[in-house]
């Protein structure tokens, strides 16, 4: 037992009958004052029903409870009902079991709970991965590691931006101002460079969009020297894109792209019609939403071509037939709200049970101190550029601090590109971002840094000690460990499986990153608190399982947030 939120409410379930088991454990507070208890419950929302004074349904409560193993005593204070945790049962019960799990505490090792497929990153191919592209990247990466731990079983999708008027417009900008060989030398650069100017000009001659349309019509019906042009564009984009994806450790089950599914799109819109929900409006075909009080979503344009949402849709039966998943995950900015809206109640009138399974996860966009990012404009940062430079910034660092190190330059790696990928998960994903070079490379506070330089503080401590990962820590006086900064890092661990799960049921990597940082503020307590390399060997041995234990902890949390965790540093 180490969930003791858990076992209050089932405790509390057990004298409420007006409020279910889950209801009582999401109303349990932790007092940030200690002496008010290790958990407490109000009682105010019982009023009305018991029609009693708060205070009274308290105490009354209380006389109800009696003595129970792991609390030392329970109270009513005015309307809460505190609950004080046997502090010596509390150390045994976290720490047997972090300490028999080792490095697989909090992790489920069997992955026999079902498919949750994760649709994340999705650049657009010729376009450059760019800052805009690092949210869906390390959401979604996280996301698919928080689940595993549950016990899923994920399928990570790349559903590459391939096809579209895009291209057409990138092939009417390569005929007119480039050429084989400079797109050879410079990849992405020149296929950026072009995009952009194909801009600049339409805006003089708007021809020029017309010109890019027909190019698109013709990849559609199958012109061999378009697709062509495509593909080697595709091809110079999945190589810039790898490079970036392996600096953040990040890869993917399937690179199924728009362009997969452009066989498969007739069937899907002839199913619309055979079960009377397409709509002719002005050419266009149509299913009307009018009842859920939003806009039709568009199947196809007048001219017959497809829209997003048909892909959409074509792709959500392609998984279900495919993976037969629990849970369809999309990572995809805010701003897509509506369209995803649209395309699920789709499926939902398709009269599909799955329907309740597909999920949009929203993230804020990032923006630039010069404004917002527009791949048409050109104003963009490269991701590859934030990356190196984060980990030039961790070389120097390193070179000032510790230039003995041993790994330099895996370190700096792993400290920089962590810090970034730290920086876009502590607040909410929700919240919009402006990227800022001097927040993203502070390695001081709250930040990926310092919970890095904790676990590899753990290491040390545990190195100079001779103690091995999977040390066996035999019989362990619990009495020592009841000072208050080792319950509080007692109490950190024993919330981290619950952490786990808040974080997938909200689909919010961000529990999970300000857990880390909870966790290492709490063992930077009990190391300023309690000397651990002591000469008395029983109190050495109790005071080095935390270590252990913390040091499981923050690897496994790292690990979740897609970040490694260095011994070194």
């Amino acid at each position: 037992m180490s969930d003791f939120k858990l076992e209050i409410a089932k405790l509390l379930s057990s004298h409420i009958a007006c409020l279910t088991q889950d209801e009582i454990y999401n109303m349990i507070e932790v007092p940030t004052n200690t002496d008010m208890g290790d958990y407490a419950f109000p009682c105010f929302k019982l009023a009305k029903e018991l029609r009693k004074a708060p205070p009274m349904i308290a105490q009354d409560i209380v006389g109800q409870i009696g003595e129970v193993s792991y609390l030392s005593r329970v109270e009513n204070v005015n309307a809460y009902i505190n609950f004080f945790l046997n502090k010596e049962d509390l150390v045994k019960s976290v720490l047997e079991r972090v300490l028999a799990e080792k490095n697989q505490y909090g992790l489920e090792t069997v992955k026999d709970k079902g498919n949750v497929v994760i649709d994340y990153s999705s650049p657009n191919i010729a376009k450059p991965f760019h800052v805009g592209h690092l949210r869906s990247t390390v959401i979604g990466h996280s996301l698919y590691r928080i689940y595993e731990a549950l016990g899923y079983n994920c399928i990570g999708v790349n559903h590459l931006g391939d096809w579209g008027t895009q291209f057409g417009k990138l092939i009417v900008a390569y005929k007119n101002y480039s050429s084989k060989e400079a797109v050879e030398e410079k990849g992405i650069a020149e296929l950026l460079r072009i995009y952009v100017l194909f801009h600049e000009e339409a805006e003089k001659n708007p021809e020029l969009e017309q010109e890019a349309r027909d190019y698109f019509t013709k990849m559609e019906q199958g012109d061999e020297e378009s697709l062509a042009l495509w593909s080697w564009f595709k091809e110079i984009s999945l190589k810039e894109f790898e490079r970036v994806y392996k600096m953040l450790g990040v890869t993917f089950d399937s690179y199924n792209g728009e362009a997969f599914y452009n066989d498969k799109m007739a069937a899907v819109i002839e199913e619309l019609e055979k079960k009377g929900l397409i709509e002719v409006s002005e050419g266009a075909k149509i299913v009307r939403l009018d009842d859920e009080n939003m806009a039709p979503c568009l199947i196809t344009k007048k001219d017959g071509s497809s829209l997003y949402a048909t892909r959409d849709i074509t792709a959500a039966e392609y998984r279900k037939a495919t993976y037969d998943f629990k849970k369809c995950i999309y990572v995809t900015a805010l701003q897509q709200n509506l369209h995803f809206a649209q395309w699920f109640k789709v499926i939902d009138k398709m009269e599909y049970d799955w329907a309740k399974d597909l999920v949009h996860v929203p993230f804020g966009m990032v923006s630039m101190e010069s404004g917002s990012l527009s791949t048409r404009k050109g104003n963009v940062l490269l991701l590859e550029d934030i990356l190196k430079e984060a980990v030039d910034k961790t070389r120097k660092v390193i070179e000032e601090k510790n230039p003995e190190l041993p790994n330099k330059e895996e370190i700096a790696m792993q400290v920089g590109i962590g810090a970034v990928i730290f920086d876009d998960m502590y607040n909410n994903i929700i919240k919009d971002i402006q990227f800022s070079w001097e927040r993203v490379l502070n390695f001081d506070g709250e930040t990926g840094p310092y919970v890095q330089y904790t676990h590899a503080r753990a290491c040390s401590v545990l190195r100079k000690a001779g103690i091995e990962k999977g040390h066996d820590f035999g019989s362990i006086d619990y009495s020592i460990l009841t000072d208050e900064a080792t319950v509080n890092v007692i109490k950190e661990l024993a919330d981290f499986k619950t952490t786990i799960e808040e974080a997938a049921n909200k689909y919010e990597p961000s529990y999970m990153a300000r857990y880390a940082v909870d966790v290492a503020q709490a063992f930077n307590k009990f190391y300023h608190d309690n000397a651990i390399l002591v000469e008395d060997e029983k109190v050495k041995e109790a005071r080095l399982a935390i270590v252990m234990s913390i040091k499981y902890v923050l690897e496994n949390a790292l690990y979740l947030l897609g970040i490694k965790a260095p011994e070194q540093m």
